[in-house]
């Protein structure tokens, strides 16, 4: 007789009734986890080093969960390889519902960077929910001698490999903005990886890199105080915590446009109530007054959606950068 197997139960093949009744334990099985979650710390890690957009959006969510769930929410940062090391560690972590993936748009990016990926990024994640939307926001120092977008390029066009921009690594989202940026612009740009969305900002500051194409909420309050200049951000709407600065479709570069996003993913396998709960909670966290104020205030658009949307909206990422990277040549340095 055929074995049908399940995680708490292995019983012989049944039909009718029974088989209903089974089928129905099995979920009786995750309501009870889900009922009994969180028992312990829950882990967050972040593919990224201390002080991106990842890091900060996954450190407000982690205090607000710790809060409405009694339970501990540690961020953990695990940077490395374009952040497909720490999003592999995820891929492989048991599906207990005690470690996430606060991940961003590069995860959208790996598949076309790297043809030997080491997990599946469609079947060996579960999505829990999209946090956060942002632009990025291509940024230099008051001093650089371009005013403007259009002045920007002139300048890069002149002197091919001689402009340097920042990114948070090969592979990360800041690198692909980068990236795409050049070829759209047909601009020869030099691309230096940096361990974290924090370190491109000391670079630029330090005029080691002269400009980063940063998530908004890593470099808001710095062009706030005059420390570095917004040139132009990177989606189709100015972004309302900027409203003087211009899109770079408005700039004369209508093919450049990039979605920054953060979101909450589990490994493949994690019981599907532990994942709808979190994701409720997520939905919860976003739209409490004073979270949603602090996202504003970062210049970052509050969303909290169900998984199903979330898994609509990462199959659409992937294959639309996947799709651009081939098509504009696209490769790591």
């Amino acid at each position: 007789m055929k074995t049908v197997r399940h995680p708490a139960v292995t019983v012989r093949a049944l039909t009718g009734a029974a088989l209903v009744a089974l089928l129905l334990g099995m979920t009786g099985i995750d309501d009870a986890a889900a009922q009994k979650w969180p028992e312990k710390a829950v882990r967050i890690v972040t593919p990224f080093g201390p002080g991106g957009g990842t890091d900060i959006f996954a450190r407000l969510l982690a205090q607000q969960l710790s809060e409405t769930l009694g339970q501990t929410f540690i961020v953990e940062n695990r940077p490395g390889a374009g952040s497909t090391l720490g999003t592999e560690h995820v891929a492989r972590a048991p599906a207990d519902g005690y470690t996430f993936l606060m991940t961003s748009a590069s995860f959208s990016f790996s598949p076309g960077l790297y043809p030997k990926l080491r997990y599946d990024s469609v079947k060996d994640f579960a999505r829990v929910s999209q946090v956060v939307q942002v632009p990025f926001v291509v940024t230099v120092l008051p001093t650089f001698p371009a005013k403007d977008l259009q002045g920007f390029v002139k300048l890069a066009r002149a002197r091919p490999g001689e402009v340097l921009y920042a990114s948070a690594g090969a592979g990360s989202a800041m690198h692909l903005a980068g990236a795409l940026f050049g070829a759209v612009t047909r601009t020869q740009l030099t691309h230096v990886p940096y361990k974290g969305g924090g370190a491109t900002t000391t670079a630029v500051l330090g005029g080691e890199a002269t400009t980063a194409f940063n998530t908004i909420e890593t470099v808001l309050s710095l062009i706030r105080a005059n420390r570095l200049r917004a040139l132009a951000v990177s989606t189709r709407e100015r972004a309302p915590a900027l409203p003087g600065v211009p899109t770079a479709i408005e700039s004369g570069f209508r093919d450049y446009e990039a979605v920054g996003w953060f979101g909450l993913m589990a490994p493949a396998g994690t019981p599907p109530a532990i994942v709808e709960q979190l994701s409720a909670e997520v939905a919860r966290a976003m739209a409490n007054p004073t979270i949603r104020e602090r996202t504003l205030e970062q210049g970052a658009t509050p969303v909290g959606s169900k998984p199903a949307e979330f898994e609509r909206f990462v199959r659409e990422d992937l294959t639309k950068w996947t799709r651009i990277i081939r098509e504009a040549g696209i490769k790591l340095d």
